[in-house]
């Protein structure tokens, strides 16, 4: 395997820690409520569904790394050489390009597939949030993902809303969670396999998933573009549940009543803010995901990506 191994940066060791301090204390404060709850034991519908849904830790998000081409000075001495796909090179350390690329090929090409068919695509805007519906379509409310929150419109008239718009999802991961007689209330049948072919930049789901793709490459992803990417999904995620069919009142959150007409509009407006935002996150991702494989000329497939959990 052949590697461009010279770094295109060298940072001081003042310079890598300061900006490695900048990305903790963002890490902190954005996890600072789930850490405290999670000491409490406290579960909150919206602000830990990142952490429970996605397979990683506050810890995890909080390590800054500076991406390939970067040689972090006086490094190789302390605990961050011991993380995985580092290397020392004398004194210093910087990402072991062709081991991560030998490791984790495939799904670098993968994820990058992933999202710049996504990003090709026009954004879709007339789901208006209906997949958290119909993962408690026809349930008691004992049965729903997030029985201790009521229903905003009780049980009945939540599935007359079901049953009255037409559900469009395109994101199997969102659709792997209806209820069995809302599947075939969906416009498309998503699986596994179509996920390329499917997805779009308009789907909330896909949105949020940038966070997990981000995460997964790590180390390979720079700092700041990863949470950036938690951000965003943390964001859509207070979106996709204002406009779900749980009454979050008590927590502060007003709904968006997708179930009228201005409820709506109200959510394909949004939809399109964070559509936009989602793809100007691909455009860095893909740039992220170039500078490591244009550094390797013959990378070695891992493990195939579609086991991961979502």
């Amino acid at each position: 395997m052949q590697t461009t191994s010279t770094p295109s940066r060298a940072l001081s060791r003042a310079q890598w820690q300061a900006l490695e301090a900048d990305h903790e204390r963002r890490a902190d404060d954005a996890t600072a409520g789930h850490r405290a709850r999670r000491g409490e034991q406290v579960a909150h519908p919206v602000e830990d569904f990142l952490f429970t849904y996605y397979p990683f830790r506050p810890a995890l998000l909080r390590r800054w790394h500076p991406g390939p081409g970067v040689r972090l000075e006086d490094a190789a001495a302390l605990p961050r050489a011991q993380w995985k796909h580092y290397r020392a090179v004398g004194a210093d350390l910087e990402l072991d390009v062709a081991a991560y690329v030998e490791a984790r090929g495939r799904t670098l090409e993968f994820v990058r597939d992933l999202i710049t068919a996504t990003a090709t695509r026009p954004a879709q805007l007339g789901c208006f949030g209906l997949h958290e519906w119909a993962m408690v379509y026809q349930q008691t409310p004992e049965q729903v993902r997030h029985a201790d929150w009521p229903l905003r419109l009780g049980a009945d008239a939540t599935d007359d809303v079901v049953r009255g718009q037409q559900i469009r999802c395109t994101h199997f991961d969102a659709f792997r969670f209806y209820t069995p007689p809302a599947r075939s209330l969906n416009l498309l049948q998503p699986t596994r396999e179509t996920q390329v072919a499917l997805e779009q930049p308009g789907c909330l789901h896909a949105g949020m998933d940038l966070y997990k793709w981000a995460m997964k490459l790590a180390p390979a992803i720079p700092g700041d573009l990863v949470l950036d990417c938690f951000d965003h999904a943390r964001a859509i995620r207070e979106l996709d549940m204002r406009a779900s069919p749980y009454d979050l009142s008590a927590l502060g959150y007003e709904p968006v009543r997708i179930e009228t007409p201005a409820g709506r509009a109200e959510y394909a407006a949004a939809q399109r803010g964070f559509a936009d935002r989602g793809q100007a996150l691909r455009g860095r991702l893909v740039g992220a995901i170039d500078a490591v494989t244009g550094a390797v000329t013959d990378a070695v497939p891992d493990e195939a990506p579609g086991a991961t959990p979502a």
